[in-house]
Order: structure tokens, then C-alpha cells, then sequence
């Protein structure tokens, strides 16, 4: 699968709401736990999170 096409229509970073919809239409409680857990990384600004496109490929991808 090539990487660079994945998600093509959503901005290099996203938030926590496109994080959802990215993984299938995950709650927002689950997306929550994946980030602090630090399963998929991010950047915390403030009160928000900030996800770069590329880690969410890269946690899709992970094979272990």
C-alpha cells in the first residue's frame, strides 16, 4: 500500500475529530486513550491535540 495516497484529502495535521473518522469512526474516548498512552504521537498545544498525518500511518502500519 503506498503510503503517500493515504488519506490525501486531510491536512498533514490533524485533530482529535479527524483522528476519528481516520481510524474507521473511533470514539473520541478511544482516540483520547490512544494518544495519552502515546500509541499514536502527537504534540500537545494547550488544551488541544495536535496529530501529524504521518504518525497516524505510521500506527496503521505497525506490525508488531
Amino acid at each position: 500500500m503506498k503510503t503517500q495516497a493515504m488519506f490525501e484529502n486531510y491536512p498533514d495535521v490533524v485533530g482529535v475529530d479527524d483522528l476519528c473518522k481516520m481510524l474507521g469512526g473511533i470514539s473520541r474516548k478511544l482516540a483520547y486513550r490512544l494518544l495519552t498512552d502515546q500509541e499514536i504521537r502527537s504534540v500537545r498545544i494547550g488544551r488541544s491535540y495536535k496529530i501529524p498525518k504521518i504518525c497516524i500511518i505510521e500506527y496503521l502500519t505497525r506490525t508488531s
